[in-house]
Order: structure tokens, then sequence, then C-alpha cells
């Protein structure tokens, strides 16, 4: 059973930094290209930063040049480093693997971690 374990968020100042983590078991992480994804209230859940199995990297324009992903396949989890924080990154914030995980006929999704960007 896959389990995706999200943490790291919390509220920050705009201009300030946050490193999310995302722990993930049950599968064979190495081999998965893993994304972070965020939902704003009101808007659609929209893919942010993705790392292939061998470590390429593509971002969202919007977070071009702040965000930062990475993996420890060792450790089965993969780092988002946000810098420059803005208050539209405002969101509670989900690792996934690309290829979804599917329960039943519902994509699989962990319990994300809010971040908040307020002075």
């Amino acid at each position: 059973q896959v389990q995706l374990v999200e943490s790291g968020g919390g509220l920050v100042q705009p201009g300030g930094s946050l490193r999310l983590s995302c722990a993930a078991s049950g599968s064979i992480f190495s081999i998965y290209a893993m994304g972070w994804y965020r939902q704003a209230p009101g808007k659609q859940r929209e893919l942010v930063a993705s790392i292939s199995s061998v470590g390429s990297t593509n971002y969202v324009d919007s977070v071009k040049g702040r965000f930062t992903i990475s993996r420890d396949n060792a450790k089965n989890t993969v780092y988002l480093q946000m810098n420059s924080l803005k208050p539209d990154d405002t969101a509670v914030y989900y690792c996934n693997r690309l290829s979804p995980i599917m329960v039943g006929s519902q994509r699989y999704w962990g319990q994300g971690t809010q971040v908040t960007v307020s002075s």
C-alpha cells in the first residue's frame, strides 16, 4: 500500500523560505518521477515542480528561480526548497508520483501540508 506523508509547511512572511519533505513508502520509489503540487483556495490543483528518476527537473514559470525540487532515493524522500516566498504561494502542497496512484477510481493523495505566506 503506497503512502505519501508531506511535512514542513507553516506560516512564513513574504520573502521567507520553507523546506517541504515528502516521505514515500509502499512502492519502488526510485524508479518513479515525482512532483510537488499545490492547491490554493478556490483553485485547481497544479503541478509546480517535478523530478525524474534520474534527477531531471521541471518547474512552472511562477516558481522558476525560487523553488528547487530534489530527491534522496536512499531515504525514499522528495524535497521542495522554497525561497523568496510570495502571498500567491499560499496553498496546500502535496507530493505525488507523476504516474497516478489509483485507489479504486480515485487518484491517491496524501494529506498535504499547508503553506501560508503572510505578513
